[in-house]
């Protein structure tokens, strides 16, 4: 049996415990206007959507299957797609779907999501004025809870930013996974801006001339939170252009790091290629005259000294060669 939440602005919260879903609208009869909330429904539910709710077959089919953002539009009720927060370990979005059916708001998740609990201060501490406004402002209040609830996360993902870029570019001291922190800051950024868009395209939509989505009296409620969803997509671009080009600096540093690296390496291998080679026919002649042989013509070169300055000869030609290849030019 699904877990389901009602709240009315004349009754406040009800007692459920025991209660049938399909029993809901004789509870808020009469009891001003009402937010149902509905975790995770099974297909055993489904009857209260299509025979007490009585609500279209495609909103039916996004309800109980996977849904994209959307917003429609029928005689009887309006349906919305939109992604919030999730409340877990790893930072996620949630799928909300919202029915807006006479004096009904009706929320259907799967997972907890923390902007509900605003959403539910704010609607049990309306006032006369706000419920003259009708349901329309509840929805209202509901999609600008959705975005309120990302602000103190894109705080926090400015704060990160600059501390990552502050230890990109310190020349002193060696971080740890700062490349790892980059990649966590833009796909929280990415899952931001996919709850984001969701808002900004649904207020798109209600405020589209002639469609007639919202009441007229609620229609600058709605066009302030279109303002702000769209200020939080071009801060959260920036934010993530700020990121990529922070991660691109950190790549270039390593890759300078690396280079100067396998220079020194270059060096070094340069000098030893260098050594061992003006050695190895000094090693060769050294071998084949201490070889214990009488046949050896050591008088022909001048004995030992002769054969000394041999090698000697050989070692200034070795270099002279290798100072010709240009070598030398960086010892």
């Amino acid at each position: 049996m699904t877990e389901f939440a009602t709240h009315t602005t004349m009754a406040g919260v009800m007692n459920t415990d025991g209660a049938a879903l399909t029993d809901v609208l004789t509870m808020v009869e009469g009891k001003g206007m009402a937010w149902i909330d509905l975790v995770d429904p099974g297909r055993e539910e489904q009857a209260f959507f299509t025979d007490v709710l009585e609500l279209d077959e495609l909103v039916i089919e996004d309800v109980f299957g996977e849904a994209t953002t959307t917003s429609l539009k029928f005689p009887s009720h309006r349906f919305f797609v939109v992604h919030a927060r999730e409340n877990s370990q790893r930072l996620d979005t949630e799928t909300l779907r919202i029915i807006v059916k006479d004096d009904m708001l009706i929320t259907v998740r799967k997972g907890k999501v923390p902007a509900l609990a605003t959403f539910r201060r704010r609607f049990l501490n309306c006032d006369e004025e706000d419920i003259k406004l009708g349901i329309d402002f509840l929805l209202y209040e509901l999609l600008d809870a959705l975005a309120d609830d990302w602000m103190p996360l894109i705080a926090q993902c400015s704060k990160e930013l600059d501390d990552l870029e502050l230890r990109v570019f310190d020349p002193e001291t060696r971080y740890d996974n700062l490349l790892e922190g980059l990649h966590d800051l833009k796909r929280k950024l990415r899952e931001a801006n996919r709850s984001i868009e969701s808002l900004n395209t649904i207020t798109i939509r209600l405020l589209q001339p002639g469609e007639r989505f919202i009441n007229p009296d609620v229609k600058h409620y709605f066009s302030d939170l279109h303002q702000l969803t769209t200020a939080l997509i071009k801060r959260m671009l920036a934010y993530s252009a700020a990121a990529t080009s922070t991660r691109d600096s950190y790549l270039s540093s390593i890759s300078m790091q690396l280079s100067e690296s396998n220079a020194k390496l270059t060096e070094v291998m340069t000098t030893l290629t260098m050594v061992g080679a003006t050695m190895l026919p000094l090693t060769l002649i050294a071998g084949i005259f201490g070889m214990n042989n009488d046949d050896l013509p050591a008088d022909m070169f001048g004995g030992f000294w002769g054969i000394l300055g041999l090698m000697v000869l050989f070692a200034f030609v070795m270099l002279a060669y290798f100072w010709q290849k240009g070598w030398f030019k960086n010892p």
